[in-house]
């Protein structure tokens, strides 16, 4: 038997904050779904409008997770706040984009300290040809997120956005941005070069440079 928690609008509208479900064999999430739809007929209507984040063991999961028995295993829907902010992505952002985000936050917000690394064409002395970066998915947004939330409790900040781009990058674009809010500056500068480093230690995010001599893998970040 597995204890299932609602959270938020789940819990509203399906009245209840846990359901105990039985089962024979280990589930994956996604087939966790699918036997809650079975049982909890109402819940289907509810997904159809948000989708879920799952957490088991109060650590989030993706579709192909195991549910073993007497795990606990949340059903919540996307995290507000720091959610939008904390981004990983192929596709390129913008830092005007980005930056207005951020001040549309708060009204106390006097100033925003923006780290912006870009893709540089010469390393080590080799010419670099373009950069190719992979991430370990969820557990890299995680530690994004943990460095956020840190970030947040050590710095006196109002908020911290990080985007991180992965996969082929040419030379000249954007990899990584990230935002510190604060009501001065000072505190904005120290929040943001600690995120940064923080990131570079933490971070399940690895850079492949293609070089005119072959093909690299380095431990540093932009």
């Amino acid at each position: 038997m597995i204890t299932v928690r609602f959270f938020a609008v789940f819990r509203e509208r399906l009245k209840q904050s846990e359901f105990s479900l039985n089962f024979e064999k280990p589930l994956t999430t996604k087939e966790l779904i699918e036997k809650l739809k079975i049982e909890l007929p109402e819940i289907s209507q509810i997904l159809s409008e948000i989708k879920p984040m799952i957490a088991v063991n109060q650590e989030f999961a993706d579709e192909n997770t195991q549910i073993k028995d007497n795990d606990e295993v949340a059903v919540i829907p996307p995290v507000s706040g720091g959610a939008d902010l904390i981004r990983i992505q192929e596709n390129d952002f913008s830092t005007e984009e980005e930056i207005e985000r951020i001040k549309n936050i708060s009204k106390k917000i006097g100033g925003i300290v923006a780290f912006l690394g870009t893709a540089r064409e010469i390393s080590r002395g080799k010419e670099i040809k373009e950069l190719e970066f992979e991430h370990y998915p969820q557990m890299a947004e995680k530690k994004l997120n943990e460095i956020r939330e840190k970030a947040l409790e050590l710095f006196n900040i109002i908020e911290v956005g990080i985007v991180h781009r992965t996969g082929k990058i040419k030379i000249g674009e954007n990899i990584v941005l990230i935002l510190a809010a604060a009501e001065h500056r000072k505190d904005a500068f120290d929040a943001c070069e600690w995120c940064i480093d923080e990131l570079k230690q933490i971070t399940p995010i690895w850079k492949k440079e293609i070089t005119s001599e072959g093909n690299v893998w380095v431990e540093e970040h932009p």
